[in-house]
């Protein structure tokens, strides 16, 4: 699969980009664990065009975990206009690698975001959302554009099919279909039937990526052959999983599970996925943002709901380390 001249290779697996969670530490993470692609949590174009040095802090990439996406968020196309050419320019404005792909968010569904009209909440403006990603587009010249979005607002206006080819004609080199409205949030099931639709509509040319409940090899499998999507990105079951990545590819190889890591080899991962944290984060912001991956990484040990409590509230680095090496002494 091919972005603009950026070949990820054949049945790529692709990293959501995901607030709070896909922070440079999970991105290294995911990266050596099998994704072939990752993506920087949002950044909101307002907060660019502000200069507000959270905004610019979250375009940071390093080149050990490239390819790498950064999306940018917002409803008001001048400001998107400049944060694209803000993100396009990541590396100088934030130091590090900088961005191979810019992808506009028209996914996300949360309230803040959404019920602004940005994220998916401007599936209710289809035009303006082509016209933003026109002007995107031509705002990067050198920079391939992608868009991640969703089938629609709600089940009476699941508008994907036309949709995609509106924002194809104007230029994006790749779309990531998200396979729920934005009113279903992330409940129910992902419909697949649309994005493969979209992929089937002879009128496409660009890489489409399907997203929706790919937990494992079989469902990834399910999305290249039975609705044939070029790419698959994957969210939520990543967290406290950076090694789906590993799995599925095995799968897809091999037919077969992959054996599940030791404990000792999830700890090694703990403990590696902390200690990156605690570099590029320092304390205690370092350990606080590792609670909502600890807390996954571990599921399904058996008594082990105290230690799980002591590992998600102490902001003692020693005590922390020395928690994952009590984990692996008992459980391993």
């Amino acid at each position: 699969m091919k972005i603009g001249s950026l070949d990820l290779g054949p049945r790529p697996l692709l990293l959501a980009p995901m607030e709070d969670v896909t922070d440079l530490s999970f991105r290294r993470i995911c990266k050596e664990q099998g994704a072939d692609m990752v993506y920087t949590e949002f950044v909101p174009s307002e907060g660019l065009v502000r200069d507000a040095a959270k905004a610019v802090a979250k375009m940071h990439t390093l080149d050990e975990e490239a390819p790498v996406g950064i999306q940018i968020y917002g409803h008001i196309l001048e400001n998107m206009v400049e944060a694209a050419r803000m993100a396009g320019r990541a590396a100088e404005l934030a130091g590090g690698h900088g961005a191979d792909v810019v992808d506009i968010n028209f996914g996300c569904p949360v309230t803040k975001i959404a019920g602004r009209g940005a994220g998916s909440g401007m599936m209710r403006y289809p035009d303006k959302m082509v016209e933003i990603t026109k002007a995107v587009v031509e705002a990067l010249p050198n920079v391939p554009v992608t868009v991640k979005t969703r089938l629609g607002w709600d089940e009476n206006s699941k508008i994907i099919v036309e949709l995609a080819e509106r924002l194809q004609d104007v230029g994006i080199q790749a779309l990531t279909i998200h396979g729920r409205t934005r009113c279903q949030m992330y409940k129910g099931a992902a419909d697949w039937t649309l994005i493969g639709a979209v992929k089937a509509n002879p009128r496409m040319h660009i890489p489409i990526i399907g997203n929706g409940d790919v937990t494992d090899g079989p469902s990834a499998l399910r999305g290249f052959e039975d609705y044939g999507v070029d790419g698959i990105m994957i969210g939520r079951a990543t967290f406290g999983h950076p090694w789906i990545f590993r799995e599925i590819k095995y799968y897809l190889e091999h037919g077969e599970p992959m054996p599940e890591p030791s404990v000792a080899d999830k700890v090694a991962l703990a403990r590696r996925h902390l200690q990156i944290s605690l570099e590029t984060k320092g304390e205690p912001r370092g350990i606080y943002e590792m609670r909502r991956h600890l807390s996954c990484y571990f599921k399904g040990l058996p008594e082990f709901k105290e230690t799980r409590m002591r590992m998600v509230t102490t902001l003692d680095r020693e005590e922390l380390f020395g928690i994952l090496d009590e984990i692996e002494s008992r459980w391993g």
